[in-house]
């Protein structure tokens, strides 16, 4: 029995040496979480010791009985902390935190206080060792350690997608049975440290993919933050460029798409005469107008101070039709500061330009849309360079 149980411990503590390199060798964690998975793995591996060199030098009557005394006081003192470290592990800030704390240096003062008195540990004339009166306070202080363990768990498991709570959860099942299954089976089964060692193994295959999934929603929150513009809440610039890439490098492009380049007339002067609020307030009307004339078909982006672009697909009829609907928008659309919106648009359709890419098809577009802005202001009877707004 006890060349197994050697054999055990020795894997135990092996095991705890690797995980101490894979939290080393990995780099998306951050240094605080490294120091205290050490702090865990050192106490198991410490604590798994004292159990072992109290089992293995129970009874032998050569040696002096302090000693099984300070190992096994060790062993109660260091078990309980092993189980607090998995608890800090979560990095919660909750009042259990201090709730365990407190109970740990309770259990640690207690400890001190009975080691040389028989309490906790009673050694007879043949050294070995047996539970003292007051060990039962020891397994209450252990228990409610567990039942915190257990509680912060849960609490735990929230911060989680659904689909990755089940394996924290039974993660902690295995740690409290293999502790439950050594309280109740006497001396013949050395689990505790085995099921805590495995606990910590599920734990960090959990926590790294815990830090993975936080990687992964930083990355879609900054992807969302590039493709999305602050201003109006349509697509940026840089998803524009993305889609013109996305375009050409399919090759092929489809003979539905259509483009649409949009303007706002007059900008310059409501900035001049308003001030830039009034001019953001503008920009931002002309793409609600935008979205909603033409949104429902395509994906809106834009690409400048005054400049949009839709893509989309349609046919010419249902374009002139959109264009329609964006001036209909647009005559009804009524700001704060700015009381009126005029934009030019235009649109170009890949099905009258083939072999056209999408740039180029843009730019097609974009000359249908300074032929309505010229003609807008010839209408207006200004100079295009003013850029005066009309109400």
């Amino acid at each position: 029995m006890s060349v197994y149980y050697c054999a055990i411990i020795f894997l135990c503590i092996a095991a705890l040496g690797v995980l101490c390199l894979l939290v080393h060798e990995n780099a998306r964690i951050k240094y605080r979480d490294k120091q205290l998975l050490y702090l865990t793995y050192v106490l198991i591996a410490l604590s798994a010791l004292t159990e072992y060199f109290g089992v293995l030098l129970d009874g032998r009557e050569n040696l002096s009985p302090y000693a099984l005394i300070i190992l096994k006081y060790a062993d109660y003192t260091l078990t309980p902390m092993a189980g607090g470290a998995l608890i800090f592990q979560m990095r919660l800030r909750n009042r259990w935190n201090h709730v365990v704390i407190g109970m740990l240096v309770f259990n640690a003062v207690l400890q001190l206080i009975c080691a040389f008195g028989g309490w906790m540990v009673t050694i007879d004339q043949h050294n070995h060792y047996t539970h003292g009166p007051l060990y039962g306070l020891y397994v209450m202080v252990y228990l409610a350690i567990i039942f915190i363990v257990l509680l912060q768990f849960i609490l735990f498991g929230r911060s989680f997608r659904r689909q990755n709570r089940m394996s924290l959860y039974a993660t902690i099942l295995v740690v409290i049975a293999g502790i439950i299954i050594q309280e109740f089976s006497g001396r013949e089964a050395r689990t505790s440290y085995i099921a805590l060692t495995i606990g910590a193994l599920l734990l960090f295959i959990h926590y790294t993919e815990y830090t993975s999934l936080e990687m992964d929603d930083h990355l879609r929150s900054q992807q969302i933050q590039l493709d999305t513009d602050a201003l109006t809440g349509m697509l940026s610039r840089y998803a524009y460029s993305q889609a013109l890439k996305s375009y050409a490098d399919t090759g092929s492009l489809p003979g539905t798409i259509a483009a649409f380049t949009v303007d706002i007339n007059g900008l310059k002067q409501v900035n001049d005469s308003l001030g830039h609020e009034a001019g953001d307030e503008l920009i931002r009307g002309a793409a609600e107008c935008i979205v909603n004339a033409l949104n429902a078909e395509g994906k809106c982006y834009r690409t400048g101070g005054d400049e949009f672009v839709v893509l989309t697909e349609m046919d010419k009829r249902e374009a002139i039709k959109a264009l329609q609907q964006l001036k209909r928008e647009t005559r009804r659309w009524r700001g704060n500061a700015a009381k009126s919106l005029r934009v030019s648009a235009g649109f170009a359709l890949a099905a009258d330009h083939a072999g056209l890419t999408v740039e180029a098809l843009v730019r097609e577009s974009d000359k249908a849309m300074y032929k309505a802005k010229t003609a807008y202001y010839q209408h207006a009877g200004r100079d295009r360079r003013r850029r005066r707004q009309t109400s």
